[in-house]
């Protein structure tokens, strides 16, 4: 039986074992998890939350992040400004962006959720609200959600992964990790 990981990665930390960009030391996997041949499955940007899988086994991994598997992720995303229904219904038919169009994804806005506070905590403007929204993709394109967010007017200010397939980042506090056994 595959081994799986199931990680809550907090803002700011890099999804991989060592930092190699910088002079200083920013956080990574390592800072939390010390299981030798574990391997994410997949990123997630160091300004994004919430799930990650790391996995000891190859064809598991490539299930789980490669695109032609089509594997449903689904994020929170706090955006800028009150989103219409023309903006959902924009999303959910897909977004031409730089790279080409986007698949089209399942999006709704939700109420606030109850999540584990930022650290730091984004910045709040008294003069411009903000509302939170549900997509699912499946796909992975670099900094998918922002770009599409941003491509129909509501910038992301804070991007929490959900779910990825049938695994979900609920009960894990930002830092904390299970076994899926």
């Amino acid at each position: 039986m595959p081994g799986l990981i199931l990680f809550n990665k907090p803002f700011e930390v890099l999804s991989q074992f060592t930092d190699r960009g910088t002079e200083t030391k920013r956080r990574t996997l390592s800072d939390f998890i010390d299981k030798p041949g574990y391997y994410p499955a997949g990123r997630l940007d160091r300004d994004s939350e919430g799930l990650m899988l790391l996995t000891d086994d190859g064809k598991l991994q490539a299930q789980i992040s490669d695109p032609k598997y089509k594997t449903p992720k689904t994020y929170l995303a706090q955006v800028e400004g009150e989103v219409a229904e023309e903006s959902l219904a924009r999303l959910r038919s897909g977004i031409e962006l730089k790279d080409g169009m986007t698949r089209p994804a399942e999006v709704e806005q939700i109420a606030d959720p109850d999540l584990w506070p930022r650290d730091p905590p984004i910045r709040v403007r008294k003069s411009v609200p903000d509302c939170w929204i549900k997509l699912t993709i499946r796909e992975g394109r670099n900094r998918q959600i922002r770009r599409m967010t941003a491509a129909v007017g509501h910038p992301t200010l804070r991007l929490v992964r959900w779910r990825i397939g049938d695994w979900t980042v609920e009960g894990l506090q930002a830092g904390e990790w299970r076994s899926s056994e």
